[in-house]
């Protein structure tokens, strides 16, 4: 009967970890992404002549960045 309960708890945990998983990989692009904006409106406030290639290559590094997010979501879904 412990060893029915002791695999539900550790199948319990395992989903936690993989939570934990997808919030500490989603740090990472969360921050990127700021800086990736931040940077961007600042750069278009300096020139705004460039604005249409700012914003393409700002949009470009976002698009990069949310990739590795999706990733951090898809992987632990891969490795059950």
């Amino acid at each position: 009967m412990s060893a029915i309960l002791a695999a539900s708890d550790l199948a319990a945990v395992k989903g936690n970890v993989g939570s934990v998983a997808y919030g500490l990989a989603a740090i990472g692009p969360g921050i990127g992404v700021g800086v990736i904006f931040g940077q961007g409106v600042q750069a278009i406030a300096r020139q705004p002549e460039l604005t249409n290639t700012i914003r393409q290559n700002m949009l470009l590094g976002f698009a990069l960045t949310e990739a590795l997010a999706l990733i951090g979501f898809v992987v632990p879904f891969v490795h059950r």
